[in-house]
């Protein structure tokens, strides 16, 4: 019994050392809108956490639909992912996971998942966002470009994200931001339709 308490001890004070450095998040938002998609078509609630180690950082994010449609799950996601910095650019190597839920999610089936490699830098007000998808469920090895200037953003992408599968516009949006809110009207030119966004960081 006594080396059960020890053991208790010894792997609460680990637990504790491992997760020191965690950063915990959860934001709503009214619907998920990412590159220009809708994901769901309904409000969604977005945890995530993210632990550093050294110069990485290792997380898991989700998004999960309020009030989902019938059989539409498309608003389930549960990606993993690590990032780092290389003097003025992120680097980050995402896992994309889009789960149903049903029974048939084939977590371990390395074709159900999408992996992305992207990098980022900031230049003064504006940043530089290259994205590609490099391995898994996409046939069209999809790029995605964004530039941010204050409130405006625009990405560019072409296979999964648009219509045709060449390269064009897909996200031109406003952002705002006051305190843990924020908004976002943005417009799709590729598939001719606009999005109202608001959300709460928590």
């Amino acid at each position: 019994m006594k080396n059960c308490y020890l053991f208790l001890i010894n792997t609460c004070l680990m637990l504790s050392s491992i997760f020191a450095n965690t950063e915990i998040s959860v934001d709503l938002v009214s619907r998920y809108v990412w590159r220009g998609q809708d994901y769901g078509n309904a409000a969604a609630v977005q945890p995530n956490f993210k632990k550093n180690i050294g110069s990485f950082s290792l997380g898991a994010w989700g998004s999960w639909s309020v009030s989902p449609g019938p059989a539409d799950f498309s608003g389930n996601e549960c990606d993993l992912y690590i990032s780092t910095k290389i003097g003025p650019a992120s680097l980050v190597l995402t896992d994309y996971f889009f789960p149903s839920y049903n029974g048939s999610d084939s977590l371990f089936n390395f074709d159900k998942h999408t992996i992305e490699v992207s990098t980022a830098f900031d230049i003064k007000q504006s940043s530089l966002l290259f994205a590609a998808y490099i391995l898994g469920d996409d046939d069209l090895n999809s790029i995605y470009l964004e530039y941010n200037y204050k409130m405006l953003t625009i990405g560019i992408g072409n296979g999964s994200y648009t219509v045709s599968g060449d390269l064009m516009p897909i996200s031109i949006g406003l952002n705002a931001k006051r305190d843990n809110l924020s908004a976002s009207y943005i417009i799709n030119p590729d598939s001719q339709t606009s999005f109202l966004v608001f959300g709460i960081n928590l």
